[in-house]
């Protein structure tokens, strides 16, 4: 059954809902894929930065982009019972079958380097560390709390144990993103880019691919590449290697890192945003099943803490990062690589 806001705003009958990726709103209509979006929230500038970006990867000849749809109105804002919506239409492909990640996302990045309009609002570039300090100083708020308060469920136990673990790696995380900003310079390919909040391998669809610009911020292109890899590592963690080393090898057939890239993922692989993520849901979500689940999830991340310090010990070198060459600093306190 078509949306009403479909039929009412933009005159299209007959559309049939599809599943694209959980939160989107999606439809098949005429040989295209439209998704309803809710933006009530979601300020002006946002948009329009949003739809610049949209509009740049159009013109360099993205075949996935999705675009805003002008309503009956000619505007791109429509609202019905007090909610604000846009409509975003892409074309209807299908995902490949033998998907090179690397290289697809590479030529995303390139592309999305090249737009010429500055970016603020939805900007991360040079903000990581102001982002995770505040994240950081946030958490520790609750974890004294908890504290003071004793803890009395087998979550807020977790929690409380392990928090200082965790500081002291993110902590670790911050400083080597400040060495790195200190001691390295950018080169042109570490320009800003258009960036996924989160990149991982269904980021775009799983049945059909959409490069959605509510998925998107403006960063520097290593935000995708590490977050693209911890996705990687927690779905695979034993058969990960070989995955990450075709990812990165695909990758630089159109973009080159620099030492400065590696260094900026690798600080970002140090962040534990696994953890910070399963604690902060924890604590928003009110379902007791949503809250069991988010428990072995963080009781699996502490069983496995030093697998996961093992995977970091062993990154640039699974990567096959030339690390002398580049003079890139490796952390003492997590050993030797074990491959």
């Amino acid at each position: 059954m078509t949306h009403p806001i479909l039929e009412k705003y933009f005159s299209i009958k007959g559309a049939q809902p599809v599943h694209w990726k959980d939160g989107y709103e999606t439809y098949i209509y005429n040989g295209f894929l439209y998704s309803i979006v809710m933006v009530t929230h979601v300020e002006q500038e946002t948009m329009e930065e949003l739809y610049e970006m949209s509009e740049h990867l159009v013109k360099e000849g993205d075949r996935y982009v999705a675009t805003f749809v002008l309503s009956k109105l000619n505007k791109f804002l429509v609202t019905e019972k007090d909610q604000d919506f846009v409509l975003l239409k892409a074309p209807l492909r299908y995902a490949p079958s033998h998907v090179r990640f690397g290289r697809k996302l590479g030529k995303l990045h390139r592309m999305g380097r090249s737009i010429q309009k500055t970016i603020t609002a939805t900007s991360r570039m040079g903000q990581w560390k102001d982002l995770w300090s505040k994240r950081l100083q946030q958490m520790e708020n609750v974890w004294n709390e908890m504290v003071r308060e004793h803890p009395n469920t087998p979550f807020t136990k977790y929690f409380v144990e392990s928090f200082p673990y965790y500081l002291g790696l993110t902590e670790t995380a911050i400083q080597y993103l400040v060495d790195t900003e200190i001691d390295d310079k950018p080169l042109a390919q570490d320009a800003g880019t258009i960036c996924h909040e989160h990149f991982y391998d269904d980021a775009w669809g799983k049945k059909y691919w959409i490069h959605h610009p509510f998925d998107w911020v403006f960063d520097h292109a290593s935000r995708d590449l590490s977050e693209w890899v911890r996705g990687k590592y927690f779905r695979f963690t034993s058969t990960f290697h070989p995955d990450v080393e075709q990812f990165f090898g695909e990758y630089q057939t159109v973009n080159s890192l620099s030492s400065f890239s590696w260094r900026l993922l690798y600080a970002r692989l140090l962040f534990p945003l696994h953890y910070f993520e399963c604690i902060e849901e924890y604590f928003l979500v009110a379902s007791e099943q949503k809250q069991k689940q988010l428990e072995e999830q963080l009781e699996k991340y502490l069983r496995y803490s030093t697998d996961y310090e093992r995977f970091l010990s062993s990154f640039y070198h699974v990567a096959r990062v030339p690390l002398r060459k580049y003079k890139i600093p490796t952390i003492k306190w997590l050993g030797k690589p074990v491959l």
